[in-house]
């Protein structure tokens, strides 16, 4: 239960930093917003970093394969087509194409096993529920 509440927690924070990091980008531009987007993240997380994990900060660059400490580039990314989608299409319409590519690419990467994550097999229900949400976008942009 804690990890679906979480979950939603996550995809409610998501939608609002996107509003969030676009009004910046409007008294700002969208890379200066995405300095001060990541620069914040870092002042909090090492905040919460020195009063719960001190001492384990370098153990991450013991991490195989290396390129898995390529999230913080991949970071960089993701707030910068955030902004640029929502800023494009608005929040809703934006998060709900975000979702459906993270839904596609999560069931490709459990598919195929990628990056460490134990390989599943295929399921039809899965299938159908992506063509759902798709036609469900469909509709919601139907005007």
């Amino acid at each position: 239960m804690a990890g679906f509440l979480i979950a939603l927690i996550s995809g409610a924070l998501m939608s609002i930093q996107g509003v969030f990091n676009t009004q910046v980008t409007k008294s700002s531009g969208i890379w200066s917003a995405g300095v001060f987007v990541q620069f914040t993240a870092l002042l909090v997380t090492l905040g919460i970093w020195a009063v719960t994990e001190r001492g384990k900060l370098f153990q991450v660059l013991r991490v195989e394969p290396r390129y898995m400490l390529l999230g913080g580039v991949i970071g960089a990314f993701i707030t910068y087509t955030v902004i640029r989608s929502m800023d494009t299409l608005g929040p809703a319409r934006a998060v709900m194409l975000i979702v459906v590519a993270q839904l596609a690419v999560a069931y490709g990467i459990e598919l195929f096993g990628l990056f460490g994550v134990e390989k599943q097999p295929w399921e039809w229900r899965k299938a159908i529920g992506m063509a759902i949400a798709i036609t469900g976008i469909v509709i919601f942009k139907w005007k």
